[in-house]
């Protein structure tokens, strides 16, 4: 009985302590590591057993640890069974199967870890057992009192342990989530049960330290199964998220920048698998950690290429290789080259700090969450200066910035005043779908040509497109569209026609980045770049307009001046046209005051602004992601200040620079009474538009916030004789009533 009892314990039935489901089945022998666990204890004495009542109730009591050792057994052989994995020499076959097998097993790294614990715990037990045996050999004491006696701590651990193994079978629970549950049952009201969930939890703890080393120190994601909280962007999900145009771009990337590639897109939070206990930021700074880690130890290798020169003393710079041999030389040049770049980039010394703390994290026996942020803050500190200097330092991160401040957001004035001044003539006319963008290389040539210096390094990384020309069925008169082919770049999705411009509105610059400027600007920190230029580009060949036709009507006026001047008598057209035009030179007038001033706003009180607290930023931070953030709060500054995300702005902005071209086009062309009606008609939508656009920007709601800083000096500067506030409470109208105006013979 006692050999019975003590086999029983550990899990082996015979003829006195049974299994019921053995039993059941007719069988003698242990279930296969494969069978499903019972719900409940199966370990029963034998029904034809004769015994006293107490003694059974005892005896029934103990085997249940049987039970709960053999199922925990069970789990934790199949759990650390690796005979799926073959050598090379077995035949593929069988080796095929075995892989078959494993799949439908679903391996799990963090159940493997955990079955190590529960070894751990039953390897206690079984030596308990042991001590027992040991003990009533020696001497003769009470059988069931001993065996209770050094068994009545495990009634505290095994139950809960099957209950755990239970769940974690009938719910399919593994990586992240495996913690999940380990850290909720951690706290309990029983030191000894507490203990032992805390060391099934290290070691689950100790797999996750390994993928973030591996992740952390080498920026390599090391997840076969899918456990950890990092995972790969899976391709059919990114290329389903991604608009059309960066999926082309990113199509035509190098090879050489796959990184690239994988900084936006490779990797992601897999939220399935995040344990509870790490805070969302957290892990939004080990999967940048692990990022811009991988960026560093990854160069690209023609950014090896161009700092070559800082490595060898080449008089040349940039060396020109001819031949064959002259190829093989440059590849050995480029891989001792990216061994020196990559040390460079991230020292071994900052990847053994790294280490150094998250095995720090790996030793201790319990979770400190303080202790775990706090190491990955450091960690993502160090590779977020690393990244700095990589972007800052040698990549001229601030040159770049400049250079699209003078193209993008117009700095270069003169260039922009050259081009539209060239191109004038050709933007009277509507676009051509063909050749428009060649069209225009000419006059954006010849103003680089008068104003552009040889000093200047970067312009040559931008290049002038032509968008959105594309005449639709609904389109009738091209110059009347105003189609973007990207709608990340259209003020306001809500934009009516009657609002639009002309076929030159798609006018667009691209700007050439190299590694790893990629990193920081985007396509989307690009795409508002663009938007800000299209917004200011039109805003300016307005401008420029109202001066032109006020440039002709006086160059008009002196000529008329001088004809009647040379023939009195006959010329009496003069004094009348001067005094027919005066309200429409006076409406020209009111629309040069409204677009200069608009256009002063924005550049100097927005975006020179703006520029200076930027730069401010750029001198004080040595941390990659401030710098992204800083970036992203200067370009939503601009954007926010332009009025370009307020719907009902934007609209009005662009109605009234449509009426402005539209009114300098036809006073040029006063032929008949159409033209006439046709500029009162304009005066009048400009004026109902003027006065609106003071209303809306004078309201509480944004002259009152924070979004804009600077709009009472806007507002100072249109309304400085209360000109507009008299106007748009309706006590003057500058169009109506007017003389009519007569038809020139």
């Amino acid at each position: 009985m006692l050999h019975e009892l003590l086999l029983a314990l550990l899990g082996y039935t015979g003829d006195l302590i049974i299994d019921q489901r053995e039993h059941q089945e007719s069988l003698r022998v242990n279930l296969s590591p494969d069978a499903p666990l019972a719900e409940e204890p199966t370990f029963k004495l034998a029904p034809d057993l004769s015994i006293q009542r107490s003694d059974k109730e005892v005896i029934e009591r103990l085997i249940t640890l049987g039970f709960y050792y053999r199922e925990l057994d069970r789990f934790a052989s199949k759990s650390r069974n690796l005979s799926w994995i073959r050598s090379s020499k077995d035949s593929p076959l069988l080796r095929n199967a075995e892989l078959l097998k494993g799949k439908r097993l679903k391996q799990s790294v963090y159940r493997r870890a955990v079955a190590n614990g529960i070894v751990e715990v039953l390897s206690l037990y079984r030596s308990a057992v042991l001590h027992i045996e040991q003990k009533l050999l020696s001497d003769s004491l009470p059988i069931l009192a001993t065996v209770t006696q050094g068994l009545n701590k495990f009634f505290v651990l095994l139950p809960p342990l099957y209950e755990l193994i239970l769940e974690i079978e009938r719910d399919g629970i593994f990586g992240g989530r495996l913690l999940n549950i380990l850290h909720k049952r951690c706290h309990c009201g029983v030191p000894e049960l507490q203990t032992c969930i805390q060391r099934l939890l290290w070691h689950g703890h100790q797999v996750m330290y390994n993928q973030l080393a591996s992740w952390m120190v080498y920026g390599i994601l090391h997840d076969q199964y899918g456990e950890f909280f990092i995972s790969r962007q899976d391709d059919r999900e990114s290329e389903h998220d991604l608009p059309s145009d960066t999926l082309e771009k990113l199509a035509r990337m190098s090879t050489d920048d796959i990184s690239l590639t994988d900084w936006h897109l490779g990797f992601h939070i897999s939220l399935d698998m995040l344990p509870e206990y790490i805070p969302m930021h957290v892990a939004e700074s080990i999967l940048f950690a692990g990022k811009a880690i991988m960026v560093l130890r990854n160069p690209s290798p023609a950014f090896q290429f161009h700092d070559a020169p800082s490595h060898q003393q080449s008089p040349g710079g940039t060396q020109k290789i001819h031949g064959f041999n002259g190829r093989l030389s440059f590849q050995k040049d480029t891989s001792v080259c990216t061994t020196l770049i990559a040390e460079e980039l991230l020292p071994q010394s900052e990847a053994d700090k790294i280490e150094a703390m998250l095995q720090d994290l790996k030793e201790s026996s319990e979770f400190h969450k303080r202790s775990f942020e706090t190491a990955v803050a450091s960690v993502k500190a160090i590779a977020a200066s690393h990244l700095w200097q990589l972007v800052v330092v040698r990549a001229d991160l601030n040159g770049h910035l400049k250079a699209l401040k003078d193209y993008f957001l117009l700095a270069k004035g003169d260039f922009f005043q050259s081009f539209l001044e060239e191109s004038r003539q050709l933007m009277r006319l509507p676009p051509r779908q063909s050749t428009a963008e060649a069209d225009l290389m000419v006059p954006f040539q010849q103003a680089a040509i008068k104003t552009i210096g040889e000093e200047d390094r970067y312009f040559s990384r931008v290049s002038l497109r032509m968008r959105g020309i594309t005449i639709k069925s609904s389109q009738v008169e091209l110059p009347k569209v105003k189609a973007y082919s990207d709608g990340d770049f259209s003020v306001q999705s809500d934009t009516s026609l009657e609002t639009s411009l002309d076929g030159w509105d798609g006018i667009a610059l691209e700007y050439s980045i190299d590694w790893p400027l990629q990193l920081f600007f985007t396509q989307e920190v690009l795409s508002k770049y663009l938007r800000i230029f299209q917004y200011l580009l039109r805003l300016k060949r307005t401008q420029m307009e109202l001066e032109k036709s006020w440039a002709s009507a006086m160059q008009q006026d002196h000529s008329d001046f001088a004809k009647r001047h040379n023939d009195r008598k006959n010329s009496s057209i003069t004094p009348q046209r001067r005094q027919r035009f005066r309200p429409m030179w006076r409406v020209r007038e009111h629309m040069a005051f409204l677009i200069r001033n608009l256009q002063f706003y924005i550049q100097v009180d927005v975006i020179e602004s703006q520029w200076n607290v930027l730069q401010a930023h750029i001198q004080n931070s040595r941390d990659f992601t401030e710098l992204v953030d800083y970036h992203q709060e200067y370009l939503s500054a601009l954007i926010s200040q332009s009025f370009l995300d307020i719907g009902s702005v934007s609209r009005i902005l662009d109605g009234i620079m449509k009426l402005c071209l539209q009114f300098c086009w036809k006073i040029e062309n006063q032929e008949n009474s159409e033209s006439t009606a046709e500029l009162e008609r304009i005066a009048e939508e400009f004026n109902k538009n003027s006065n609106s656009l003071y209303t809306i920007l004078r309201s509480s709601r944004i002259a009152g916030s924070q979004r804009a800083p600077f709009l009472r000096r806007f507002l100072l500067r249109l309304n400085f004789n209360s000109f507009f506030e008299t106007t748009a409470r309706g006590v003057l109208n500058v169009v109506r009533p007017r003389p009519t105006l007569a038809i020139l013979q």
